[in-house]
C-alpha cells in the first residue's frame, strides 16, 4: 500500500484585535478573512479579557492607547491567564522607548502606525510559524512515547486497507467518527491519523479515556472547572475542550460515560457550546470530536445505559477495525517496525526475529490485539543481548498457550484452571486493573494470585 499522506491547506490562527479605532479594526479584519484565519475585533481592554476567557487566541494586535487605557496593561493581563499568546503592540505613537517597554511587558513584536498590508502579512507569517511550532513541540513527548500510527495501520488486508481508506475520506470533513474495535486494536492510533490527515493537523489532539476517572472529574477534565467549584479545586482548570481549541478531542470507551455527561456532550457537539463546573458562563469552542468503543452501545441504550440521541450523533461515521488475529498476514511487517520503534528507543540494533518466534506469532491468537504485541516486542527488546529474538524471550503465556491446553472437566486441580486462566487474561488486557475487573476480584486478590503462581 502507497505511503499514508496527504497534503492540506496551511493552518488557521485565531487572532484577536484590539484597537479603539473603528477604521483599523474593519481593515485588520478583512485582512485576516481574505487569509482565512479566524478574527475577533474589540475596542477595549475588558471586551478583550472577556473574550480571551471564552476562546484560545493564537495572536493577539493591541494598540498601545486605548482611549484612556494602556494597551501596555493589557498585554500583561492577556499573558496571565494565555501565556502562550504571541502579542504585536501597535501604534500611531512609536518610540524607542514604548517599544521596549512592551518587549518588557511580554509583547512579541512592535508595529508602528501606518502599516501596509505587506508589513501585516510577513508578521502574521513568521508569527504563525512560531505558534504551530511550539504547539508542535508541546506534543512531541507524547509522540515519542506512541508509535507512527501510519506505520501500525498499513496493511495488506483488504478489509483493513477499507478502514483506512475510509479514514482518509472522513478526515476531510469535521464530521463525528466512531471507531469500533475490540480493546488493542488501535482506534487511538486511527483517530490520530484521521486528525494527522485533516485540515486541523496544526491544531491539538487530545485523548480523555472515559473510564478512567470519576464522574466529577471526568466532567471536569472535559469541560474544565473554576477554582473553588469543588474541593481539590485549587486553580483553574480549562479543561480538554478548550485546550484542544481549532483541533481534535478523542474520548476512548465512550460507552463508560456517565448520564449525566452524555447530555452535556449532546449539547456540545450540537451548539459547540458548554460551561465549566462552578461556572454559569456559556463558552463556545471549535472542536471535533472522535468516540471509540470496544461495547455494544446498542445493547447500552436498551438498558438505559447510553442516551439513544447521543448515540445517533456521534454515530454519523462508523468505523470498524478488524482484530490482529484477522489481518495475521500484517504480524510480520507490525513486528518488525515495533521492532525498529524499540531499538531506537533503547539503543540496540536486534535485526529480527528467530523463525520459531514468527511462527509462533502467526499462531498466537492475539486476544490483546496490537497492544499485547507492543507489549511482547518491547519486552523482548529490553531483554535481548543477542541479534535476534528467540523464543526464550517470549512470555511464558505465549509459549504455553501453543502447547496442548487443559480444558474444563480434565482430570486436574482448580489451581491449573484458575492459573491458566489469570494469565490469559493478563495477556489479553493493557493494565492490571482491567485484569481484576474482568476476573471479577480487587486488585489486591489479583496480586496475590500472582505472586502464589509466579506470574
Amino acid at each position: 500500500m502507497d505511503r499514508l499522506e496527504q497534503a492540506g491547506p496551511s493552518p488557521t490562527m485565531n487572532v484577536l484585535v484590539v484597537d479603539d479605532e473603528s477604521n483599523i479594526r474593519k481593515t485588520m479584519m478583512l485582512f485576516f478573512d481574505m487569509y482565512h484565519h479566524k478574527v475577533t475585533a474589540v475596542s477595549n481592554a475588558r471586551d478583550a479579557l472577556t473574550e480571551a476567557g471564552l476562546q484560545i487566541f493564537d495572536l493577539a494586535f493591541v494598540d498601545l492607547r486605548l482611549g484612556l487605557e494602556s494597551g501596555l496593561d493589557l498585554v500583561s493581563d492577556l499573558l496571565v491567564s494565555s501565556p502562550w499568546l504571541k502579542i504585536v503592540v501597535i501604534t500611531a505613537f512609536a518610540s524607542v522607548d514604548s517599544a521596549v517597554e512592551a518587549m518588557k511587558r511580554g509583547a512579541t513584536d512592535y508595529l508602528p502606525k501606518p502599516f501596509s498590508p505587506g508589513q501585516l502579512k510577513l508578521l502574521l507569517e513568521r508569527l504563525a510559524s512560531i505558534r504551530v511550532l511550539e504547539q508542535r513541540i508541546d506534543l512531541l513527548q507524547d509522540d515519542l512515547d506512541r508509535n507512527d500510527p501510519e506505520a501500525l495501520l498499513n496493511s495488506s488486508h483488504p478489509p483493513m486497507q477499507r478502514v483506512i481508506e475510509l479514514a482518509r475520506q472522513v478526515s476531510a470533513s469535521d464530521a463525528v467518527v466512531m471507531i469500533q474495535g475490540a480493546s488493542g486494536t488501535g482506534k487511538t492510533m486511527l483517530a490520530r491519523l484521521i486528525h494527522r490527515w485533516s485540515h486541523r493537523r496544526a491544531k491539538p489532539f487530545g485523548v480523555v479515556s472515559c473510564p478512567s476517572l470519576s464522574r466529577e472529574l471526568l466532567e471536569s477534565e472535559l469541560f474544565g472547572h473554576v477554582k473553588g467549584s469543588f474541593t481539590g479545586a485549587i486553580r483553574d482548570n480549562p479543561g480538554r475542550v478548550a485546550s484542544c481549541e481549532g483541533g481534535t478531542l478523542f474520548l476512548d470507551e465512550i460507552g463508560d460515560l456517565p448520564l449525566s455527561i452524555q447530555s452535556k456532550l449532546l449539547r456540545f457537539i450540537q451548539e459547540r457550546e458548554y460551561e465549566r463546573v462552578g461556572d454559569q458562563r456559556t463558552r463556545k469552542a471549535n472542536v471535533r470530536i472522535i468516540a471509540a468503543t470496544n461495547t455494544d452501545l446498542k445493547s447500552a441504550i436498551a438498558s438505559g445505559g447510553f442516551r439513544e440521541d447521543l448515540y445517533y450523533r456521534l454515530n454519523v461515521i462508523q468505523v470498524t477495525l478488524p482484530s490482529l488475529a484477522e489481518r495475521s498476514g500484517d504480524i510480520d511487517a507490525l513486528a518488525g517496525n515495533l521492532l525498529a520503534f524499540f531499538n531506537a528507543q533503547n539503543h540496540k540494533a536486534i535485526q529480527g526475529f528467530t523463525d520459531g518466534v514468527l511462527g509462533i506469532f502467526h499462531d498466537y491468537r492475539w486476544p490483546g490485539n496490537i497492544r499485547e504485541l507492543r507489549n511482547v516486542v518491547e519486552r523482548a527488546v529490553i531483554l535481548c543481548t543477542a541479534t535476534t529474538i528467540g523464543q526464550e524471550l517470549l512470555p511464558e503465556s505465549m509459549i504455553s498457550a501453543q502447547q496442548p491446553q487443559p480444558r474444563i472437566g480434565d482430570r486436574i486441580t482448580l489451581g491449573n484452571i484458575e492459573e491458566l486462566h489469570i494469565r490469559r487474561v493478563l495477556a489479553s488486557v493493557g493494565s492490571v486493573h482491567e485484569a481484576a475487573e474482568v476476573l471479577g476480584i480487587d486488585k489486591a486478590t489479583l496480586w496475590r494470585k500472582r505472586k502464589q503462581y509466579g506470574l
